[in-house]
């Protein structure tokens, strides 16, 4: 599920035309955090799918419907 959310957030992230740094910023979260869930290096918490759910203008069940 991991790899599905990551690649997931990155389509997203390109769709809006954002860089890791500038989700990150908007989601007040670390850049390096941001690429590694979208590697799927790291287990993300709801908060933290939220709030970069948020930074997209999405709901969170847009981000995480359908896994």
């Amino acid at each position: 599920m991991s790899k599905r959310f990551g690649k997931r957030l990155r389509e997203a992230r390109l769709r809006v035309g954002l860089s890791q740094e500038e989700l990150a910023a908007k989601a007040r979260l670390h850049r390096t955090y941001v690429g590694m869930i979208e590697r799927a290096k790291r287990n993300i918490t709801l908060s933290n799918a939220e709030s970069l759910a948020k930074a997209l203008g999405m709901k969170l069940f847009e981000l995480i419907r359908d896994l």
